[in-house]
Parts: C-alpha cells; sequence; structure tokens
C-alpha cells in the first residue's frame, strides 16, 4: 500500500485524499472553466469594438451605435459571468478543502493514536507537529486556492490558442513563438529547481523545526551557562543547512524566473515587428489596425495566464512534499490489538524469553530476558545506564511490542489484551511528568476520567498534594500556567503519584520516580509511593540502590541481559556485581564538599 502511494504524484495523491469529495471539486472545476472561459469574453468584445469603429473610419457616420452598446454590454456581462463562476468555483472547492483537511487531520490524530508510543520519542515533536500544522494546512491552501487557479490555468491556454489563430494567424504565429519560448523557460526552471531540491528543503524546515523545539526547551541550561545560540550545534547546524538548500533553490530560479517575466510581459515585441512588416504591405489598412490593437490589447491577457500557470507549476511541487510527508507517518506501524481481550488471572507480570532491539539500531536493548514479577510483591530492577532498565518498563505498556519471546498479565500475552483492558491493568509513575495546561483538578482526573471531585481530593491527599496545592490561589481549580503558576518536579511528580492512586490498576510501574526530588519532596514521594504500592504488583526501575533495599526481588541487568537476582542479602552475600555497586553507592552517600575521608 505504501509502495503504491509512493508511485503517485504529489497531486494525484491529494486528489485521492480528498476522493470523498470529488463531486465538490468536479463542480469547482466546471465553475473554474466557464470563468476561464468568460475571461476573455471582454477581449471579443473590445475587439468588435475596434472592428465596428473601424469598419466607418473615417467619418464614423454610419456607426451602429446600439451595436457598439451591446458589445459594451457582452463586456460587462463576461466580467460578471467570470467573478460569478470564480466565486462559486472558489466557494465548493473551499467546501471540499475544510472537509478534507477535518478528516485528514482526524485520520492522522487517530493514526498516531495507535502507533507505538515508542516512536513519538524517536521521531520527535518537530517532524509530528510539522504534518499536521503545515502539510495538511498546505493540502487545505491547494485544494481550496490552487486547484481552482490549476483548472483555469489549464483551460486558458487552449482557449488563448484558438483566439490567438482565430483573428489573425500571423500576429498568432508571433505571439504563439513567445509563449512556446517562455513554457521552454518554465521547463527549464522545473527541471532545475524540481521535486527533489523541494523535498530537501521540507525535510531541512522539519529538522529546523525540531531543533527550534529542543533549544528552547534547553533554554535555561543555555542561560545557566551563560551560552548563545551558537553554543547549540543542533541548531546552528539545522539553521545552516536550511538557508544553504533554501538560497541554492532561489538561486536555481533567478535567471530563468527573470528570463519568463521579460518574456510574457514584453510580448509586444514579438508583435511589434510583424505588425510593422505587415503594415508596410498591406493593402487592407483598415482591417490591419483592428488586428494590430487587438492583439496589442491582448498582451496582458497572455502575460496573466502564464503567470498563474507557472504559480500553479511551483505550487504543485511544493504539495507533493507536504503529501509525501503525511503519507510517511501514516506508513507507520500500528500496533496490532486484539478484538477480544483474555482476562487475567491475578496480577503477576512474566517475561519470557524477551529480546528487543530499537528501530535501526544494530545492538540488542534486551537479550533473551526472563523473569515473573509476583503478584502484590516489589520487583526492583537496577543496573548501569543502557543496561536495559527503561526498556524493561517501557515494553509493559506496548510503548514497543518485543521482537522475540512474550510479556504476560496474569497469564494473558499482553499483545492479546485490547488497549483498554491493558491500560485498566497498568498505571505508571515515570521520571518525566507531563502535566497539561488545565487545572490541578483535571491533570488528576486523567487518571480515571470519571472519577468525581471528593475522589480526586482523597487521591491527592493520599500523594501528599494538599500541603501545596491549598496554597495555590484557586486549590484545585488552579490552572497550571496560568498567572504565572508553575509547581516543582517534586510536586509534579506527586500529582502523577495521585493519578496513579486515583486509577488504582493492579500493575504499577515506576521508572526512576523520585530522581529528581530534593531531599524534602523525596521524603513526601517516598510516603506518596508507600500507600500507592500496597497490594500491587510494583516494578520499581532505580539508580537509587537505598530505594529499592526492601524489595521482594531485585534484577540486575547488564548489556540487555538479566546478570543477577536475589533479594538484596543474598545478592550482597553472592559478592557480585550487585554488591560493586552497592559500595559505591555507600560511598557516595559519604562525599561531602571539602571532606577528604572517604569510606572504603
Amino acid at each position: 500500500m505504501a509502495k503504491e502511494k509512493k508511485r503517485k504524484s504529489g497531486m494525484a495523491r491529494l486528489f485521492e485524499l480528498a476522493s470523498a469529495h470529488k463531486g465538490l471539486l468536479t463542480v469547482s472545476g466546471i465553475f473554474a472553466v466557464l470563468a476561464s472561459v468568460a475571461s476573455f469574453v471582454p477581449y471579443i468584445a473590445v475587439y468588435l469594438v475596434v472592428k465596428e469603429t473601424v469598419s466607418v473610419y473615417p467619418d464614423f457616420a454610419g456607426l451602429d451605435v446600439s451595436r457598439v452598446t451591446g458589445y459594451g454590454l457582452l463586456a460587462v456581462a463576461g466580467i460578471a459571468a467570470d467573478v460569478v463562476c470564480f466565486l462559486l468555483s472558489s466557494i465548493c472547492a473551499h467546501l471540499a478543502a475544510f472537509a478534507t483537511q477535518y478528516e485528514l487531520k482526524s485520520l492522522y490524530a487517530r493514526h498516531l493514536a495507535k502507533v507505538p508510543l515508542g516512536f513519538h520519542l524517536t521521531i520527535g515533536t518537530g517532524r509530528l507537529r510539522k504534518v499536521i500544522n503545515q502539510d495538511i494546512e498546505k493540502m487545505e491552501q491547494f485544494l481550496a486556492h490552487t486547484y481552482p487557479d490549476m483548472v483555469a490555468s489549464f483551460t486558458a491556454p487552449i482557449v488563448l490558442l484558438v483566439l490567438l489563430f482565430v483573428f489573425d494567424w500571423r500576429f498568432g504565429l508571433a505571439t504563439f513563438i513567445a509563449v512556446i519560448l517562455a513554457f521552454a523557460i518554465q521547463m527549464m526552471t522545473i527541471g532545475a529547481a524540481g521535486p527533489e531540491v523541494i523535498e530537501q528543503m521540507q525535510k531541512r524546515e522539519a529538522d529546523m523545526s525540531e531543533a527550534s523545539v529542543e533549544y528552547v526547551r534547553g533554554m535555561p541550561v543555555l542561560k545557566a551557562f551563560g551560552q548563545t545560540a551558537l553554543s547549540f550545534r543542533q541548531l546552528c547546524d539545522a539553521i545552516r543547512s536550511y538557508a544553504k538548500i533554501t538560497l541554492t533553490y532561489t538561486l536555481k530560479w533567478e535567471n530563468y524566473l527573470s528570463a519568463f517575466t521579460a518574456i510574457i510581459n514584453n510580448i509586444y515585441l514579438f508583435i511589434l515587428p510583424v505588425g510593422i512588416l505587415i503594415g508596410s504591405r498591406t493593402a487592407d489598412y483598415p482591417g490591419f489596425v483592428m488586428s494590430f490593437l487587438f492583439y496589442l490589447l491582448f498582451v496582458p491577457a497572455i502575460a496573466s495566464v502564464l503567470h498563474k500557470f507557472m504559480y500553479v507549476s511551483s505550487s504543485s511541487m511544493r504539495i507533493a512534499g507536504g503529501v509525501a510527508n503525511f503519507d510517511s507517518m501514516m506508513a507507520l506501524p500500528e500496533l496490532t490489538e486484539a478484538v477480544h481481550s483474555g482476562t487475567p488471572a491475578d496480577s503477576a507480570v512474566s517475561f519470557r524469553n524477551v529480546s528487543f532491539s530499537y528501530e535501526g539500531a544494530e545492538a540488542m536493548a534486551l537479550s533473551d530476558v526472563s523473569f515473573t514479577a509476583q503478584e502484590g510483591k516489589v520487583t526492583a530492577i537496577v543496573g548501569s545506564s543502557g543496561g536495559g532498565k527503561s526498556t524493561i518498563a517501557h515494553l509493559i505498556p506496548r510503548f514497543w511490542d518485543v521482537s522475540q519471546g512474550s510479556i504476560s498479565i496474569g497469564g494473558v500475552d499482553i499483545r492479546e489484551m485490547t488497549e483498554a483492558e491493558l491500560m485498566s491493568q497498568v498505571s505508571f509513575v515515570f521520571q518525566d511528568v507531563y502535566l497539561f495546561h488545565q487545572s490541578i483538578k483535571e491533570n488528576i482526573r486523567m487518571g480515571r476520567p470519571d472519577a468525581s471531585d471528593e475522589e480526586i481530593r482523597q487521591a491527592a491527599s493520599a500523594a501528599m498534594c494538599d500541603e501545596f496545592v491549598l496554597r495555590l490561589p484557586n486549590g484545585y481549580d488552579t490552572v497550571l500556567g496560568e498567572e504565572g503558576v508553575h509547581l516543582s518536579g517534586g510536586e509534579s511528580q506527586r500529582i502523577s503519584v495521585a493519578r496513579a492512586i486515583i486509577k488504582n490498576a493492579p500493575v504499577l510501574v515506576l521508572d526512576e520516580a523520585t530522581a529528581f526530588a530534593d531531599p524534602e519532596n523525596e521524603q513526601m514521594i517516598q510516603a506518596a509511593l508507600a500507600r500507592l504500592m500496597k497490594g500491587k504488583t510494583v516494578i520499581m526501575i532505580a539508580h537509587r540502590l537505598g530505594t529499592v533495599k526492601d524489595a521482594d526481588m531485585i534484577l540486575v541487568m547488564e548489556s540487555g541481559k538479566i546478570a543477577e537476582t536475589g533479594t538484596h542479602q543474598s545478592l550482597i552475600e553472592e559478592n557480585g556485581l550487585y554488591t560493586q555497586m552497592w559500595k559505591r553507592y555507600t560511598q557516595t552517600l559519604s562525599w561531602g564538599v571539602g571532606r577528604k575521608e572517604v569510606m572504603a
């Protein structure tokens, strides 16, 4: 399916995406054709006026005023028909464009909701946001504005060719040569700055957007260290790269566009020599003057038609990149979801010969990992950075699917659970907390949308949130981010614990839940977590070994494999990897500024 889409041009694929509204687009196209034809009527009326006037030259005694008036009314009618038809065409195109935009954004949002959450982390918010904020918007603009112009721009040259040769084939041929020359230059322009250059430009624009987001997020760190934008190499490189490709694209158009514009705005220079040659030899001087004046008056219309054609051609090339970006995002694999979910017998979490590698990575993040986190027990996972601890936590909610093996809850493979059933079984408290620009009450309610206000307050109280929430201007109704209201890292973490408490799922995954907390906040978070963990199957990822000392089972990860398993005491007695880690941890507790003695 994806390959078939790639074979199609950007325009063809866009019309396929808008096929549900082909009726409106067809009507829009018909009115655009009528508007294009009507736009030439005033020129024909002017020609007829000139013809009528020249026929009674030089005394004008036999001038038929009523006929000339009729031609004037014909010109007015042509202008009116052009305006009305183009307006109707634009209305139909806008209706189709707005409906298509809504459908594509809805389709895109639904698709992203089904894509493994891990892809959101690896792709980056810049690219994801660009598709919905820029690429789909460009598709809407193309259908609403460029499509009627495109139909008109293809109709106008046909009418133009007919008119060029109907009145005087000699002037028509001279004009036609100028048009062909202009078209040849336009084709050279498209060849020099074709779809490949535009695709590169759009890709680098997305890279720049992503780098800008990262720079803004890292602004506090940069300011704290007195750095400038130049110190953020990723953003600088992205801007330079985008500027370079944009300059290349612009320079490729420079000479060709200048030549194209010069020709179409000066077509009369092709007509004048022919007029002089014919005028010096003609016997029908009145007829010659009539034709000559008509073609001189007709030149602005030709320039307008060709300008529009150039605009449509460049817009068609630009839209191709946006359509390709949309299709590439839509081609991301969705998680397969079971239609009927099995019911877990209990809340035990089992890994069976699980292996996993991140997309594009050669090394395995996990290799043949097997363990069972018993129901109602605390299973801690420790190890050096990059050992696979967080990967285990991310596989349980299916941020990614395992490459080999299986993960089950209560004997049911998580791939055989519906998303709703899996999410009802598992709660998460991660080190990176995201709070929405909503009230604290609504942020907590994310854990269970049907929770009452009283239940929210009880969960918040259990998570030790009362202490700081009640100091806020509107208590639990305080909207985060407004009026300068912001929470500290520890306070935000307690809100996330309240979410997990109100959800009350049987399985709890804690990934470095106290990593960024200060001592006071850590104490409160630990107290809140103690209440949350009661009676639940807990999988705890931690760097601070002191927090996992009382765990029922500790897994020690090294290079994606389980190196050791046991309780704190049994692992210490083994005098292996965990013992070394524990010694290093206890040594850090004795470190202090200016202190010379370090525990052995």
